[in-house]
């Protein structure tokens, strides 16, 4: 998936109907903040087209059971069934859906962007590995990335109570 390939945190924004393609990129997506009016599916089958490239990442993100759900029924989930299932991260009003989710990528962009990129490439490496090997991998990444100047900087900041300079190194 190039979207988990990539150093920077996706965000979807859903505001509607996201179907087929448009719930594969919501799935695909590293966090979603979702209007209460939203809604989502895979609809292929009504048209004599089974949606199976949006299959891939929806399986991914929620359950067999719901995903087949909607990908042989056609149903669409609310946003709230959406959150409850894991393919949404928030769901908000719909008046405050693109100041939500401003906010939510400002508190992210506070963050180091070396440790952000560390953080997620390590998230979805280890998701596929068994628990043993997924403890002795975080373990492996959390050292390099102790040694990384950001880490350095942030300590540094935290104890001496002030806001970190970052440098992406």
């Amino acid at each position: 998936n190039m979207l988990h390939e990539i150093p920077q945190v996706v965000i979807a924004q859903v505001h509607g109907i996201a179907t087929a393609a448009g719930c594969q990129l919501v799935a695909q997506s590293d966090l979603a903040v979702a209007a209460e009016s939203s809604r989502f599916g895979t609809p292929g089958v009504k048209v004599g087209l089974f949606c199976t490239t949006p299959m891939i990442a929806l399986s991914r993100n929620i359950g067999p059971k719901i995903a087949l759900d909607m990908l042989l029924s056609g149903r669409m989930l609310t946003a709230q069934e959406a959150q409850q299932f894991g393919l949404v991260s928030r769901v908000v009003p719909d008046d405050v859906l693109e100041a939500t989710t401003l906010e939510l990528a400002r508190s992210i962009a506070e963050a180091s962007p070396l440790t952000l990129s560390v953080g997620k490439k390590a998230f979805y490496h280890q998701i596929e590995m068994d628990q043993v090997r997924a403890y002795d991998f975080g373990s492996n990444v959390i050292t390099l990335n102790l040694l990384a100047e950001d880490a350095q900087e942030g300590i540094k900041a935290f104890l001496e109570k002030r806001k970190p300079v970052w440098r992406g190194r």
